[in-house]
């Protein structure tokens, strides 16, 4: 009786969450609070979820509460990498227009480029050709 009074009140606030969830995301809510929903007359009449258990070939009731509780946490989790996933996307993509911005901005910052001297690698300017020497006027 102690753990089904103290399984109805966390189950209670999972209800309370779920009706908050509701008005942000719906489906998130609604199916939150169906869970919440079955849980709780599961709490206080366990017999059919033995029933429920030996109808899909499970054993016991609460076998089948544990396997169910199993996938839903692997569903979150799923949710919640994938969301992630696109959450550093979005943050790499950022990133990468702030350096280009950055960049550009620094470029009109610094002014037109400065004209390069040529060098002559491997010979000397006496002996460069006379079209090296007119392009250098």
């Amino acid at each position: 009786m102690i753990a089904q009074l103290l399984l109805t009140a966390l189950l209670a606030l999972v209800l309370v969450y779920a009706w908050s969830a509701h008005r942000t995301v719906p489906i998130i809510g609604l199916l939150a609070s169906c869970a919440t929903l079955a849980g709780l007359y599961f709490v206080w009449v366990p017999e059919h979820a033995t029933a429920l258990a030996a109808f899909v070939g499970i054993g016991r009731g609460s076998d089948l509460i544990l396997y169910i509780w199993v996938v839903i946490s692997l569903l979150i989790m799923l949710n919640l990498h994938l969301k992630l996933r696109v959450q550093l996307d979005m943050i790499t993509r950022l990133a990468r227009a702030v350096a280009i911005d950055h960049a550009k901005e620094s470029r009109r910052e610094a002014g037109p480029p400065r004209k390069r001297r040529q060098v002559m690698l491997g010979r000397k300017a006496a002996e460069a050709s006379p079209i090296e020497l007119q392009a250098k006027k």
